[in-house]
C-alpha cells in the first residue's frame, strides 16, 4: 500500500503543484478584479504606481494585475505554455517582492523581523518561487540549435 502511494505522489507531484499554484493565481487574481477584497490591494497599487513613475495607477494597475495573474494560473491549469507561464510567474515574484525594499512601512511592523499582515501574504510568495522551480524541471527544454537562432 505505502508503495502504490509513493509511486502515485512520484508520478503526480509535478501535477498537483502545477494545479495548486494555477489554482491560487486564479483566485488572487480574481479578488483584484473586485474593489476591497483583496488583502494586498493597496499595496500592489502603490507599487505598481511606484515602479511605473505614476503611470500606471488603481484601478487600471490592479486591472492589469488581475488579468496578468488569472492569465497565468490559467495557463498553469490548462497546462499550455508553460515556458511563458513560468516567466511571467517569475516576473510577477521579482515585483511582489519591491514593496519591502519601496514600501517597508507596509511590509513591517517592526523591521526586520515583524511582518504585517499584507507582508506574511507576500513571504509565502517564496513558497511560490520553490514551486515554480520545481516545475521548470518539466518544461522542455530549449534546443541548442533554437538558441543559437537568437544569437
Amino acid at each position: 500500500m505505502v508503495q502504490k502511494a509513493r509511486y502515485w505522489v512520484d508520478r503526480h507531484i509535478i501535477d498537483l503543484l502545477r494545479i495548486s499554484i494555477g489554482i491560487c493565481y486564479v483566485w488572487f487574481g480574481m479578488l483584484k478584479f473586485f474593489p476591497h477584497l483583496s488583502p494586498a490591494e493597496d499595496l500592489a497599487g502603490q507599487t505598481i504606481t511606484l515602479l511605473t513613475f505614476g503611470w500606471i495607477q488603481p484601478p487600471l494597475s490592479l486591472n492589469l494585475l488581475a488579468i496578468w495573474e488569472v492569465g497565468v494560473g490559467i495557463l498553469f491549469l490548462i497546462n499550455k505554455g508553460m515556458r511563458f507561464a513560468l516567466w511571467a510567474m517569475f516576473v510577477h515574484m521579482i515585483c511582489t517582492l519591491t514593496p519591502a525594499f519601496l514600501l517597508p512601512e507596509a511590509f513591517f511592523t517592526h523591521f526586520p523581523y515583524g511582518l504585517t499582515l499584507v507582508g506574511q501574504y507576500i513571504i509565502k510568495n517564496f513558497v511560490f518561487i520553490a514551486v515554480a522551480i520545481a516545475l521548470m524541471r518539466k518544461v522542455k527544454p530549449v534546443a541548442e540549435e533554437d538558441l543559437e537562432k537568437l544569437v
